[in-house]
């Protein structure tokens, strides 16, 4: 007796199977995962899915042993060691190794998201790709490492990171060798061979090699953050991004350089600093050649070609080339100091400030000219000390074209020429073109006479006194002696 369907007149020859197709209509699923509470129309499809926890794989691949969850997946993938490929888009002929991935591919032709959030009404082309976005309003992630115990939202996402504790690398590119751990890695790196960048922004035309390149740049435009820290409500535009910031609420720094064990928030600032110890930059200015350890510093750099400066300070409207530079700016206002000394207790606005006053303590001098051996505690030091052995002068003034080692002395140069004199005596008003030429005029008053003669022991107000004196000592050892 066959049994037919209400609703597609579809038959069916047992009532167990009526009962099961109902649910295709009606939307039932009956059978409930324990674990993470995953819902199925069919038990068939509970036990299957009930191996993504486990980890059971009875399906064995002969060839190259892989496993799988189930017979369906076994088949698809033996027709990547056949390259049968059975399933063909009608529209762009691209064909594919299971029929699953045919509907889906069909989507992306005609636009259509059937599956729709219920929270924040996001859409879908795979039915697959809705229960891991809902984990994303939840914060569940059900699917732990057994190996260092992290979480994730989807088995998907457990298997890949998996391959990083085994090395795992099954795709391979075909035009280069190169090996990855997953096939969407592999995918945008193919692109990096074809230059093809398929996705384009409709408001500024920008293109990308991926969906998700493509879908975070969005966000650019709408202003969309979607992902909230729980401890502090700040909300960013991608998840990797309030995964860092929530390092800063517990100290985490997962990423130690095995040279100095310095530790790092995000890999990128440790790839950074190990170019610190290799002298690796390659990042290079295309006006002046030259060079950075990270494309950050570039593009910082390059705007003192271009002269703009985009961070404005809200308080004295002085500008800044980068964010950094003006978050240090505005503790000149606040009076922060966060950085303080433990050996001395003395406080500085920035954390290099304090790596270099620290060198004080400990007498350190790590920068070494490798001309005549001269050690310095900063580098900059010995960048403009390097420039008395190769008589570069890279500061020219744009009135008389003398030119300069260092840009101090450009400016207060350029005071000869604008009769701008800043540093006034606050015993006599006589005023100065220089900091170092009101210190010299202050010992007229002080009497003080720091630079001794090694000779005579005579003493005087400035250093250019004391060299001119000493000129008189080799004039008077060069003249030969009367008989």
């Amino acid at each position: 007796m066959a049994y037919s369907c209400d609703v597609c007149s579809k038959e069916l020859p047992s009532k167990s199977q009526y009962a099961i197709h109902m649910r295709t209509h009606t939307g039932e699923k009956p059978f409930d995962c324990e674990i993470c509470h995953s819902k199925f129309a069919h038990k068939l499809s509970l036990r299957i899915h009930l191996r993504t926890h486990t980890g059971e794989k009875p399906f064995k691949c002969t060839i190259c042993e892989k496993k799988f969850t189930t017979s369906g997946y076994l088949h698809s993938h033996l027709r990547i060691h056949t390259g049968e490929k059975p399933f063909e888009c009608t529209i762009c002929n691209k064909t594919f190794t299971s029929s699953s991935q045919l509907p889906n591919h069909l989507r992306i032709h005609t636009g259509e998201k059937p599956f729709e959030c219920t929270i924040c009404n996001k859409k879908f082309v795979q039915k697959s790709a809705l229960p891991t976005h809902m984990l994303t309003h939840t914060g569940e992630k059900p699917f732990k490492c057994t190996i260092c115990n992290k979480k994730f939202r989807s088995s998907t996402y457990l298997r890949t990171h998996l391959r990083i504790h085994t090395g795992e690398k099954p795709f391979a590119c075909p035009v280069c060798n190169k090996k990855f751990t997953a096939e969407s890695t592999l995918h945008a790196h193919l692109q990096i061979h074809t230059e093809e960048r398929p996705f384009e922004c409709t408001i500024c035309s920008k293109k990308f090699k991926t969906s998700s390149c493509f879908r975070k740049h969005l966000r650019t435009h709408t202003g969309e953050k979607p992902f909230d820290c729980q401890m502090c409500e700040k909300k960013f535009g991608r998840n990797n991004h309030l995964t860092t910031h929530m390092r800063t609420h517990t100290g985490e720094k997962p990423f130690e350089c095995t040279i100095c064990n310095k530790k790092f928030i995000i890999g990128s600032h440790l790839r950074v600093h190990l170019r610190s110890h290799t002298g690796v930059k390659p990042f290079e200015c295309e006006i002046c050649r030259k060079k950075f350890a990270s494309k950050s510093s570039l593009l910082t750099h390059v705007l003192t070609h271009t002269g703009e400066k985009p961070f404005k300070c809200a308080v004295c409207n002085k500008k800044f080339t980068s964010s950094t530079q003006l978050r240090t700016h505005l503790r000149t206002h606040t009076g922060e100091k966060p950085f303080e000394c433990t050996i001395c207790k003395k406080k500085f606005t920035t954390s290099s400030q304090l790596r270099t006053h620290l060198r004080t303590h400990t007498g350190e001098k790590p920068f070494e000219c490798t001309t005549c051996k001269k050690k310095f505690t900063v580098s900059c030091s010995m960048r403009l000390h390097l420039r008395t052995h190769t008589g570069e002068k890279p500061f020219n003034c744009t009135i008389c074209n003398k030119q300069f080692s260092q840009k101090v002395n450009l400016q207060v140069h350029f005071r000869n020429h604008t009769e701008e004199k800043p540093f006034k005596c606050t015993v006599c008003d006589s005023k100065f073109a220089s900091s170092k030429g009101l210190r010299c005029h202050l010992r007229t008053h002080t009497e003080e006479t720091p630079f001794e003669c090694t000779i005579c022991n005579k003493k005087f107000r400035s250093k250019s006194t004391l060299h001119s004196h000493l000129e008189t000592h080799a004039v008077i050892l060069s003249e030969p002696e009367h008989v």
